[in-house]
C-alpha cells in the first residue's frame, strides 16, 4: 500500500506565508516606485497633464512587478518542500490582484 499522507501545513505555515507575502510586496513596491520615479507626472491635476507619461509609468510598473512575481514563484516552487508548495499559487493569485491595488499609492 502506498503511504498517502495528507499533512496540511497548518496555521504556522500560513502565517509564515502571509508574512513573506507582505514583506515581498512591500519591498517590491518600494523598489519599483524608486525605479519608476523618473517616469510620469508628479502633479496629476495640472492643466496640461497627458495620460501618455503616466501610462508608461503604469505599464513599466505592472510589467516589472509581474516579472518579479513570476521569478519568485518559480524560485519558491523549486526551493520549498512539497507540502508547502500548495500555498504558492494562492499567494501568486493574490499578488496579481495586489499589483493593481498598488497603482493607487504609486501615483499619490
Amino acid at each position: 500500500m502506498a503511504d498517502v499522507r495528507t499533512d496540511r501545513p497548518g496555521f504556522p505555515a500560513f502565517l509564515a506565508g502571509l508574512l513573506g507575502f507582505v514583506a515581498f510586496e512591500t519591498l517590491t513596491f518600494f523598489l519599483l516606485r524608486w525605479l519608476t520615479s523618473g517616469l510620469g507626472e508628479s502633479d496629476q491635476f495640472q492643466p496640461e497633464n497627458t495620460i501618455v507619461a503616466n501610462w508608461v509609468k503604469t505599464s513599466v510598473f505592472l510589467l516589472l512587478h509581474l516579472v518579479l512575481v513570476v521569478v519568485a514563484v518559480l524560485t519558491l516552487s523549486n526551493v520549498l518542500p512539497r507540502r508547502f508548495r500548495g500555498q504558492v499559487m494562492g499567494w501568486f493569485y493574490l499578488s496579481l490582484l495586489t499589483m493593481f491595488v498598488l497603482l493607487w499609492p504609486l501615483f499619490e
